[in-house]
């Protein structure tokens, strides 16, 4: 049984608030009994629709829980997915202002950028690259809203799938140039590696996580757009951010792009 729509509303409010405080609020599977994934998605629904109401503009969507280690981790053995806004886009080489995220992660990942609609169900992998005008490098840096990561898949999927923001590297490849599953990735901390990982790691192939998403939204009557930017998944562990960092990622036969974090202002 779903729950009602009062507490729809009234927990994708406060998911809202605690972004726009850069605070965070307890876990909702412990406090809302019954919470489906199915009204997790009603609440990030609302919580879009409070950000998009001052300004913000759909961009594309992300695609999470991709690997079978987070699967473990939140019980689920399907991803999720969350909505791109257009205030989460930076350029490469930005330097995120302490403070404008809440406990940020890092996570590399090979970001799709449309030129055709995906229409589900019924879409393959092959359908995937044939729609896509190019991927590109891209950090994601993940965030959340509920205290202490203390997440199952309810939580992230009701927090618009632990969105924070990201950054695309400039090069722009063409997805039948390169295989995807290959693709190796270096994402570095302050020069240090910090994580390895290949577009093997995200469903046997990135373009088989966006077949994924398009053939699930597709029987939800949401198509994914020509223009839009699908982030695929992580192509390995996301980690911990500290002020003051700076993080490299390179993706092997697509790009490299880069993002760093302000120090915390020195107190008087």
């Amino acid at each position: 049984m779903s729950i009602d729509q009062t507490l729809i509303q009234r927990h994708g409010d406060e998911l809202y608030e605690a972004l726009i405080a850069g605070k965070t609020v307890p876990n909702l599977r412990d406090r809302v009994p019954g919470l489906t994934i199915v009204d997790a998605y009603a609440i990030q629904a609302r919580m879009i629709e409070r950000r998009m109401a001052v300004g913000a503009n759909v961009v594309g969507k992300k695609i999470g829980v991709t690997s079978r280690a987070v699967q473990n981790m939140l019980g689920v053995f399907e991803p999720d997915f969350g909505i791109l806004l257009s205030d989460m886009v930076l350029p490469d080489g930005a330097e995120v202002p302490h403070g404008s995220l809440i406990q940020p992660k890092a996570e590399g990942e090979i970001a799709f950028v449309l030129k055709k609609d995906l229409i589900g169900p019924g879409i393959t992998a092959a359908d995937v690259l044939s729609a896509t005008d190019h991927v590109r490098a891209c950090f994601e840096i993940v965030d959340s809203r509920i205290s202490g990561w203390d997440i199952k898949i309810q939580d992230t999927v009701a927090d618009n799938a632990s969105c924070g923001v990201y950054v695309m590297g400039e090069d722009r490849v063409d997805p039948r140039d390169v295989d995807l599953a290959l693709a190796g990735m270096v994402l570095t901390r302050n020069g240090e590696v910090m994580v390895t990982g290949a577009g093997a790691a995200v469903q046997g192939s990135p373009a088989n996580a966006v077949a994924w998403l398009a053939n699930t939204l597709g029987r939800l009557g949401t198509p994914l757009l020509a223009g839009e930017t699908i982030l695929s998944g992580a192509l390995g562990p996301m980690f911990e951010i500290a002020p003051g960092d700076q993080l490299g990622l390179h993706v092997g036969g697509i790009g490299s792009c880069s993002i760093s974090f302000a120090r915390e202002l020195a107190h008087a």
